[in-house]
């Protein structure tokens, strides 16, 4: 069974950049869809980005797109988000999760294996 652990998290001034990775271990990531979510104090956890497993599709929330990119390096068991021009309300509980199938879908129960998350403040 996979399992995930986030880095790259912290605080980071509004405006700011910074990149998150998710690596994985026991088993190889290329055959699953991966997704970013986020949780924010006293609200449900929200999609974030997905990749499809080949890498060539990709969905974003409407919140993000334009300024989060998600990658991932299949032969380093790797996914990345690397997130720009950061706004406090981006201030959250980042986590990673692999998908039970190969589309990047923005729905949580497509996710079967969840990183323990990683926080990310953005001062104002």
């Amino acid at each position: 069974q996979v399992q995930l652990v986030e880095s790259g998290g912290g605080l980071v001034q509004a405006g700011g950049s910074l990149r998150l990775s998710c690596a994985a271990s026991g088993r190889t990531l290329s055959t699953y869809a991966m997704g970013w979510f986020r949780q924010a104090p006293g609200k449900e956890r929200e999609f974030v980005a997905a990749i499809s497993w080949s890498g060539d599709n990709t969905n974003y929330a409407d919140s993000v797109r334009g300024r989060f990119t998600i990658s991932r390096d299949n032969a380093k068991n790797t996914v990345f988000l690397q997130m720009n021009s950061l706004k406090p309300e981006d201030t959250a509980v980042y986590y990673c999760a692999a998908g039970s199938g190969h589309y990047p879908s923005n729905a949580p129960l497509a996710y079967r294996t969840w990183g323990p998350g990683i926080q990310v403040t953005v001062s104002s």
